[in-house]
């Protein structure tokens, strides 16, 4: 499942051919996604798309009748195309552009989503409760420690948690925590604030090194030139159970928390006493 760094380079790819770029026509081939795709999405022909952001995992199209909200789901994908280019099999949606481009969202799974809204995005339903984005100055080992005083439960599903901080999906996770020496189950109220700035500069490290090196493809996620992500080799702890710790030799362990895997080292990560 695509990711905040898989959607940033997303963002990346398709912004050079999209920004200032009228859009000429939109089709729908499939409209039911996750949910119906609005008509109003048509509104964006013959508008020049303002800007293209990120929001958590939802890419924001503006112009100046409104904004498209596109969501990747499980298995969707963003493709700049020449103009024509026939559509195979999953091919949903299309934007053609001015400049002889097409903007193609491929979503096999269809649990994908284009939305529209006339008002500010950020106030939409499915982005006004989410948390600050990690790679900014709001993300904080302060706003950590304080968000997370009186939680008992463990860290991991709780950093997991896009109304804590966004993004932080379970490959990064395993991965931060791993930089940080933090167990999975550890309780949050346990965590020093040491600890908490540990944790904080490791989510942005692991973000910002997954960005850099165009995301994570272990199934479906490719980039908009068709290349996969290469963040799956320097990949310290996910998907490596059993093997040897890169920091200490010692086998990886494995442990189901919140119906997901949670890959450690018992050496590197111990449990420590929780107060």
């Amino acid at each position: 499942m695509p990711e905040l760094p898989e959607v940033e380079v997303s963002r990346l790819g398709i912004t050079p051919w999209l920004e200032g770029v009228v859009v000429e026509r939109v089709i729908i081939r499939h409209p039911q996604l996750r949910w119906p795709i609005p008509a109003e999405v048509h509104l964006l022909e013959g508008q020049p798309l303002q800007r293209i952001e990120r929001r958590a995992k939802y890419l924001l199209l503006y112009s100046t009748l409104g904004t498209a909200i596109l969501h990747l789901g499980m298995s969707g994908r963003l493709r700049i195309l020449p103009a024509g280019t026939p559509a195979e099999k999953h091919d949903h949606v299309d934007l053609e552009l001015a400049n002889g481009k097409l903007l193609r969202f491929h979503d096999p799974r269809r649990f994908g989503a284009l939305l529209w809204t006339t008002n500010d995005p950020n106030q939409h339903p499915l982005l006004k409760a989410l948390g600050p984005e990690p790679l900014t100055d709001a993300f904080t080992a302060n706003y950590l420690w304080q968000r997370g005083r009186k939680i008992r439960s463990a860290v991991k599903p709780w950093l997991m948690n896009n109304q804590v901080v966004v993004g932080v999906g379970n490959i990064y996770a395993n991965e931060a925590l791993f930089m940080a020496h933090i167990h999975p189950k550890r309780a949050v109220n346990s965590l020093s604030q040491e600890e908490c700035l540990a944790l904080v500069d490791a989510v942005k490290t692991v973000l910002a090194r997954a960005i850099a090196q165009g995301g994570t493809t272990l199934r479906d996620f490719m980039r908009t030139d068709g290349k996969p992500g290469y963040f799956v080799q320097e990949l310290l702890v996910y998907g490596r159970t059993g093997q040897p710790c890169t920091a200490c030799s010692h086998p990886l362990e494995e442990l189901r928390l919140g119906q997901r895997s949670s890959v450690y080292c018992p050496i590197c990560q111990p449990i420590t006493l929780q107060r």
